[in-house]
């Protein structure tokens, strides 16, 4: 698991907005994760998405790296800000622009 923890850490120290989702962007393979996407392009916010689909033992590494069971999983400067239904609550109450501003900056 060290292994994989590493590749997290990187990817996280590499990324200031980082999503770990089911599918890439153009093709979300879940519609938590297509909700998520879409989200993300209203606020035009660059960032790096990863398709947890594509390895087994990485997913379940992420799972055991944030303690958190689901995904999509966004990722802002290092910190879970969690999964779908956080994203969405934070971006009714406008938090989550705040929050992608800090990270860009």
């Amino acid at each position: 698991m060290s292994d994989i923890n590493t590749i997290i850490k990187t990817e996280l120290d590499a990324h200031p907005v980082k999503l770990f989702m089911k599918g890439i962007p153009s093709a979300p393979q879940c519609g938590f994760s297509q909700t998520v996407i879409q989200i993300l392009s209203f606020y035009d916010v660059e960032y790096s998405a990863m398709n947890i689909l594509e390895n087994p033992d990485f997913r379940q590494g992420l799972k055991d790296y944030f303690e958190w069971p689901t995904f999509p999983q966004l990722v802002v400067k290092g910190e879970l800000v969690g999964g779908c239904d956080i994203i969405m609550e934070l971006h009714e109450s406008g938090e989550l622009k705040e929050l992608l501003e800090s990270a860009t900056k």
